[in-house]
């Protein structure tokens, strides 16, 4: 062979390589910290997206309209309070262990178990393997949205966690870092502060098309700067919710797509009712009734056509069971204000009101100076405060160390009210991040029960509206607005769930399946 010829063969085996390099698509976005791999203790936002890629439930929602369709199960059947499922066949952990109803079982009772996260949607649930391929839930009592909360029930590879646990009953050292899941991608690396590395489980049993992200990062609390940089330097493919939205627009303005999730939630101004003086309902409703929302609202646009919420009617979003119509959005009235200031019990000039912000969401610090603001309309002194996440949740676990006001998004997490609402008012769930308004009313636990157990829609739909009216009256949240949440991406990438509305889930995080986006390079 001459020098020609070898030269010619070292340049195409070079080309081949080269070519092979290149093929493999990479995936970069970014949420706020921490990710929490472990399904039993995953419940914010950034878990839910490690949680759809990483398991699989029983069940999915539809996309593009109401109801669920089969998953890992293949069907099921409805008898009361059990709920029977046969399983799909021939599905296999990332393992290689086969997925049989005894990890069902075992899924549920660490839940359980953990009693953290999202456990609290299981309470009353018992699971039995009925065989291999069957599983059987029994309820306590009737639980209307049960099937919506399997979307919340990642499935858990028993043998795997059994191997690993060492001495740790339930092997949450070991799930802190790994998973054990059957999902369509597999952890590479886990630092739940820093970043995730995810990548495509190639014998996912639905399959992962080519054109899906080989692997992903996701990053976690990078500042608003630096995402905008890696963007526009073409580093970086989806950005947070949490943006600034005139970071979002100058984004879209340089060319990038805006994502949208629909989801079902809003952004809250939770009250701490057991702190004086918004134990006094008057004084809620005051500073309620103060708050500029229209103001609230201009700010959270991005352009003409896109925004990052809608006018609240209530404390229910617009849509949803028990909703306000559209003719009730709210507005700022400061002489109504001024007279529940008056009816309040404390004295207006001995009121100073903790107002906190989320340090990971710069938006809420703008939120909290408008907030601010309106109360000195009213006369009433405030302070702002920054809190990191970590340390809010901490605090919120105790009535006297949760601030006056907290600023949250919450969304209903399997889709249902249910979910939205229980968890934040019920009087058994107070002292959560998703409660610190401690509120304790014998009225709302009476319709958030009713909501839950009503055997129509009908029924839980007037159970949900008395509920609104209610909540209205008490005043024990400031309700900021529904939210929409607006993504900037790169043109590298496709998300048809978070573009097309008829692709797009009723379940927010769910868009962020990676199976079904495709890399455009």
């Amino acid at each position: 062979m001459t020098k020609h010829h070898l030269f010619a063969a070292a340049l195409a085996a070079a080309t081949v390589l080269t070519t092979v390099a290149q093929a493999e698509t990479v995936l970069r976005l970014d949420e706020v910290a921490v990710g929490e791999l472990d399904p039993g203790k995953a419940s914010d936002y950034a878990d839910s997206i490690l949680m759809f890629n990483v398991y699989d439930t029983l069940v999915l929602p539809k996309q593009g309209g109401p109801g669920h369709d089969p998953h890992l199960a293949a069907s099921w059947d409805v008898d009361g309070t059990t709920y029977t499922f046969k399983l799909r066949e021939g599905v296999s952990f990332q393992s290689g262990n086969p997925l049989t109803a005894d990890d069902v079982v075992y899924s549920l009772e660490r839940m359980q178990a953990l009693g953290q996260g999202l456990s609290y949607l299981f309470g009353g649930v018992t699971a039995e393997a009925v065989d291999a391929s069957t599983v059987k839930f029994s309820l306590e009592q009737p639980y209307a949205p049960f099937i919506a909360s399997l979307v919340r029930l990642p499935i858990v590879d028993k043998a795997l966690v059994e191997a690993n646990k060492g001495d740790d009953e339930w092997g949450e050292a070991f799930l802190s870092g790994n998973a054990a899941g059957s999902g369509a991608y597999s952890v590479s690396s886990h630092n739940p502060q820093e970043e995730t590395v995810m990548s495509k489980n190639d014998g996912y049993f639905l399959g992962v098309a080519d054109v899906a992200p080989d692997t992903v990062r996701l990053r976690y609390g990078l500042e608003a700067a630096t995402v905008r940089t890696l963007i526009a330097q073409g580093e970086h493919d989806i950005a947070s919710q949490w943006l600034p939205p005139e970071v979002v627009k100058a984004l879209a303005n340089d060319g990038a797509q805006l994502l949208t999730e629909s989801g079902t939630g809003g952004f809250y101004f939770k009250m701490n009712t057991t702190k004086a003086p918004l134990d006094d309902v008057n004084c809620r409703l005051a500073l309620a009734t103060a708050f500029d929302y229209g103001t609230a609202i201009q700010m959270i646009a991005i352009n003409d056509d896109v925004s990052a919420g809608s006018s609240a009617t209530g404390a229910i979003p617009v849509g949803m069971f028990g909703a306000n119509g559209t003719d009730m959005a709210f507005s700022q009235d400061l002489a109504k204000a001024k007279d529940y200031l008056a009816a309040c019990k404390y004295d207006p000039s001995e009121i100073d009101i903790e107002v906190s912000w989320i340090a990971e969401v710069p938006l809420e610090e703008r939120f909290a100076l408008l907030m601010q603001a309106n109360f000195q309309q009213l006369g009433v002194k405030s302070h702002v405060k920054k809190l990191p996440w970590a340390l809010f949740a901490e605090q919120v676990s105790n009535p006297e160390n949760t601030p006056h006001i907290s600023q949250l998004f919450v969304n209903a997490v399997t889709g249902d009210p249910d979910t939205l609402l229980y968890g934040m008012y019920h009087s058994t769930a107070a002292g959560t991040w998703q409660s610190p308004e401690y509120l304790n009313d014998a009225e709302v636990d009476q319709h958030l029960e009713e909501g839950r157990t009503a055997a129509t829609d009908e029924a839980r739909d007037a159970a949900y509206s008395k509920l609104n009216a209610r909540l209205l009256e008490i005043a024990p949240t400031i309700y900021g607005f529904d939210r929409q949440s607006v993504f900037a991406a790169s043109n590298r990438v496709k998300v048809p769930a978070l573009s097309d509305p008829s692709k797009a889930f009723g379940l927010d995080g769910m868009g962020f399946s990676f199976r079904l986006m495709e890399m455009v390079e």
